[in-house]
């Protein structure tokens, strides 16, 4: 071993001892040896924040241990490893995006896209869900043969979504082959209206009836639509039902509650198998937190994880989103996490039991910056308003993190959901550089978590 490379070990070990979980984690643990010369130490970072943060925050202390090791000539410097490619991340990829290569499936109709972290894997079960998920892999494992037409129903937030991208997720999978769309009952209704409009009733057919594998989500919309739309979903059924494929469905109540929805596609639904997801017990909300916690690659103590999990009870996003918000401070503020820190920035969790959504955290985004929500949402391209949109659906993404791109880019004035992946991905690069953008990130969150919006 070279002399250099020695000192280098020796001070890292001395570093890693003398600093904060935190700060180790989110940036000192990241460095590599480069070179050692006439009692320079040069160590190589992956990215310019980490040098920023070294040379702003922590290059005292790691000279005082060079110096300890090789005198006072001792000093730091930092270069940008550009071939960096053994980063030791907070950031750590959900364990379900390792455990599921979704196939391509062609030629497939195009809908919403699937989210592959959305897997039976990544999903918690509980005495809450686990009919529901039964039923559902199930269903994924023969379909249109056990359980046909699904219907699994709840609350908001409990995890219908996730059940659904779960199955097409193993769908394409394991029959690469096979045609699976997922879409929201919004755009079958959007397609339902264009092809009406443009007398194209033959590409609609073409689109959902020639799948293998439908999934419609949130069809407790389809209640007031008129007689020509539910007469295309009862058709649209009948001829993937009869074909033998998978027809699974969502809403956030039984079909036999939906009063104004046809007899005869009622009569349909009620052929298949309907499963209740309700709200989860204490238990499964701990099992829950811990998960989300673990693919977070964030330690969160025992004390905090009870604190949240006493504090909301029915809302799954809500719980994670709890979890992605400590991450997300703890890393920008180097802070380690304990009780007295979740109390002090998750101080509105489960207030009145309200469910983040989508609109409260464009509204706090306008106010701050100085827009109206209609303008953070509308097609406007200046400067500083597209700014201000882009953090509102980093946000978005963040603080509801099983909203998908393309549900995301319905509330921005039905975008291209790629618009949304570039927004997030562009925040979430200029916070790395900028620390007021990063301030301006924690200070709305904790506004919005608060239950100021």
């Amino acid at each position: 071993m070279s002399e250099g490379l020695a000192v280098y070990q020796q001070w890292r070990n001395a570093v890693q001892s003398k600093s904060s979980a935190p700060a180790w984690n989110a940036t000192l643990s990241s460095t590599t040896f480069v070179d050692y010369s006439d009692f320079v130490l040069l160590i190589g970072v992956p990215s310019q924040v980490q040098a920023n943060q070294i040379n702003s925050r922590h290059l005292p202390l790691l000279e005082q241990e060079l110096r300890h090791i090789v005198g006072e000539q001792g000093s730091i410097k930092v270069k940008i490893d550009d071939g960096f490619d053994t980063v030791v991340s907070t950031e750590v990829a959900p364990a379900v995006e390792r455990e599921v290569s979704v196939a391509p499936v062609a030629p497939a109709p195009k809908g919403q896209s699937l989210d592959p972290r959305m897997t039976f894997s990544s999903f918690v079960t509980g005495t809450s869900n686990r009919m529901a998920k039964a039923a559902a892999e199930s269903a994924a494992e023969r379909p249109g043969r056990d359980y046909n037409p699904l219907f699994i129903y709840g609350k908001s937030g409990l995890g219908k979504t996730h059940l659904l991208h779960a199955i097409g997720n193993y769908v394409q999978h394991h029959w690469p082959e096979k045609q699976v769309l997922y879409v929201t009952t919004e755009t079958f209704l959007n397609d339902f209206i264009r092809s009406v409009r443009e007398q194209s009733q033959l590409s609609l057919h073409e689109r959902y009836r020639s799948v293998d594998v439908l999934l419609i989500d949130d069809i407790q919309f389809m209640i007031p639509r008129g007689e020509g739309f539910h007469e295309n979903v009862f058709h649209t059924f009948n001829t993937l039902h009869g074909a033998g494929k998978q027809i699974v469905l969502t809403s956030d109540q039984s079909p036999r509650d939906m009063d104004r929805l046809q007899d005869r596609l009622r009569s349909r639904l009620l052929q298949g198998l309907i499963v209740e997801v309700g709200q989860p017990d204490l238990e499964t909300r701990i099992a829950i937190l811990q998960t989300k916690a673990e693919r977070e690659g964030v330690e969160i103590p025992n004390d905090v994880i009870e604190y949240i999990a006493n504090r909301v009870r029915d809302s799954i996003r809500e719980l994670e989103g709890s979890i992605t918000m400590l991450r997300a401070h703890s890393q920008l503020l180097e802070e380690k996490i304990d009780l007295e820190f979740a109390k002090r920035h998750l101080g509105g969790l489960g207030r009145d039991q309200m469910v983040l959504k989508p609109s409260h955290i464009i509204d706090a985004v306008a106010e701050r910056f100085g827009f109206s929500a209609t303008e953070i949402r509308g097609p406007r391209r200046v400067r500083p308003l597209t700014h201000a949109r882009h953090v509102a659906m980093y946000l978005v993404r963040e603080l509801l993190p099983q909203s998908s791109y393309p549900v995301i880019a319905k509330e921005f004035g039905d975008r291209n959901h790629t618009s949304v992946i570039s927004a997030v991905d562009k925040i979430r690069g200029e916070m790395k550089t900028d620390r007021e953008l990063a301030q301006h990130i924690v200070d709305l969150t904790n506004d919005i978590t608060n239950g100021m919006y």
